[in-house]
């Protein structure tokens, strides 16, 4: 997992050619402009899902990971608390689903704060929970995700 800033995006963008698209995107992109949607950068290689929503509270928050796509969760506006662990230290909840490239687990994980212009990079050893109140209390977000297929 990686927690970081947008001004450092240069620093992240030799983990892959996907990624280092994936990335440029997130720091020339003006999102005040883009409403909540599915936007392809590469087809299935590379794809934005814009999302507007209220964070939960932790105790209703899931942890889950993927298998095919490395998860880029982007903060726009709004601070919310995510989720990361090992899923290796985890015990599945709701097996794997293909079609769907996710899989739920239970366990135990850290928990960051990210806020506007702030970003975590999720790997397939990542569990994570995202869309959690910070001090559970509720937070409008503006989340860019990108989800980035593993070559």
């Amino acid at each position: 997992m990686i927690f970081d800033n947008i001004k450092n995006i240069k620093l992240y963008t030799s983990i892959s050619p996907r990624v280092k698209t994936a990335l440029e995107y997130l720091s020339k992109t003006d999102f005040s402009k883009i409403t909540a949607g599915k936007y392809e950068l590469d087809g299935n290689n590379i794809f934005v899902l814009v999302q507007e929503y209220q964070t939960i509270p932790r105790e209703q928050g899931k942890w889950e990971f993927h298998k095919n796509y490395i998860d880029i969760q982007y903060i726009y506006e709004g601070v919310e608390q995510m989720g990361f662990g090992d899923v290796d230290t985890m015990k599945t909840s709701v097996p794997y689903d293909a079609g769907n490239d996710i899989a739920f687990v239970a366990g135990e994980g850290d928990f960051a704060t990210v806020g506007k212009d702030s970003y975590c990079i999720f790997f397939p050893n990542d569990a994570h929970m995202p869309k959690v109140a910070v001090n559970n209390v509720p937070s409008k977000i503006k989340k860019i995700l990108l989800k980035v297929k593993i070559a």
